[in-house]
């Protein structure tokens, strides 16, 4: 038995050289591997340029969840999406879809004489689309400069007690008529703007400021604190998947961010020129945008209408815009075209791709309609200043 021992000791030993002697090669050849896997995707990726994130640079991004200055506390973690290519002095550094990691760094509760809530959030990475991580410093607050934030408030405050005054003067002279103004030489006009004053200046000191919200769609533009040198992307890199459809060429030529009728950004309307040359006839109303998480959004009979309705034969060539509304202005889109019989897509045209060739005025408005919420008012019940 002690022999049958020894001799399998002896074996085990043995095998565990052997198994030594092949995992160097092996692990060496497999670090090697992965390092030209790595270098041959950064030859794929990357122009070999250079480019810095600059302190003081501004990237706009929207939360990926829902940021009140109710719920959330000091130290929640959340994630941002950048919404437009961050460009050096050569190309794209940071694409439109990188994530950005945050928290939130300070929450202040809505306060009497109209002082509003507010949040800070704080940056410290980036999650760029091919799964680099980047550490930067950046920062995004609600809070107003003191001076900007006094003066707003007194305005409020002066207009809550002008107001006051116009109503006190009017019920006086409802209640006790022209002739007692005239009688009293305007002391009755006086004294009801004094009372309505007084009622003006009572609800401006009882009146609460506003909460805030911050909901994903709404463009937030966080400010970078520190100096990150990046890799240029090529332009190749930061194509989206598309499909087509033999025949049928359809160009996007601009792309235009608009607001619906009741003053919400949320209406995209493109330019389009239809080239038909296939199989198929097709109409505005066969067509969708379709976003990354599939959602469809049929054309809007709040936009333009007049490719909407046009059918467009083999043969035919059509240039038209048509509009479309969407619940998040800032997702990535395609243009879709589906088969009438079978309702299969026949093409998916990205609109991030047609976006690069819009001219930089057009991309300049676009930029000023989604950023026009500023303060992230939250709406919330009149009673609630009150309470």
């Amino acid at each position: 038995m002690r022999n049958k021992l020894i001799s399998l000791l002896i074996l085990l030993s043995f095998a565990f050289v052997n198994l030594s002697c092949f995992a160097e090669p092996v692990l060496r050849g497999g670090v090697q591997q992965n390092e030209e896997v790595r270098k041959d995707l950064e030859n794929e990726l990357f122009t070999g340029k250079i480019e810095h994130l600059e302190r003081s640079d501004v990237i706009h991004m929207t939360v990926s969840q829902v940021l009140d200055s109710n719920i959330n506390i000091e130290g929640d973690e959340f994630f941002a999406e950048v919404v437009n290519d961050v460009k050096g002095g050569t190309g794209v550094i940071i694409p439109k879809g990188t994530y950005a990691h945050g928290r939130i760094s300070k929450t202040t509760e809505a306060k009497r004489l109209g002082r509003p809530a507010t949040i800070s959030l704080d940056f410290d990475y980036l999650i760029t689309p091919d799964g680099r991580e980047i550490p930067i410093e950046g920062k995004m607050s609600t809070e107003l400069h003191p001076v900007a934030s006094v003066a707003k408030i007194a305005a409020q405050d002066v207009g809550y007690t002008v107001a006051g005054g116009a109503v006190g003067g009017f019920l006086a002279l409802n209640w006790l008529g022209i002739e007692a103004a005239i009688a009293s030489h305007g002391y009755t006009l006086a004294g009801g703007a004094a009372v309505g004053g007084a009622v003006g200046l009572a609800t401006a000191l009882m009146r609460k400021g506003n909460d805030v919200l911050i909901a994903p769609g709404d463009e937030i533009k966080v400010k970078i604190n520190t100096n990150v040198p990046l890799p240029v992307y090529k332009d190749s890199a930061l194509l989206q998947h598309e499909l087509f459809y033999p025949g049928l060429d359809i160009a996007i030529t601009n792309i235009k961010h608009e607001e619906d009728p009741f003053g919400e950004a949320n209406t995209i309307t493109l330019t389009v020129t239809i080239t038909n040359r296939s199989d198929k006839t097709i109409s505005g109303l066969d067509s969708a945008l379709v976003n990354d998480y599939n959602a469809v959004f049929r054309p809007s009979v709040f936009g333009d209408t007049k490719l909407m309705f046009k059918q467009i034969a083999p043969g035919d060539k059509v240039i038209g815009n048509i509009s479309f509304a969407v619940d998040n202005i800032n997702r990535k889109f395609w243009l879709t075209f589906y088969d009438r019989r079978n309702r299969k897509a026949l093409t998916k045209i990205s609109i991030d791709n047609a976006y690069r060739k819009v001219s930089d005025k057009v991309k300049k408005k676009n930029d000023r309609v989604r950023t026009r919420k500023t303060n992230f008012k939250k709406d919330r019940d009149l009673f609630e200043d009150f309470s």
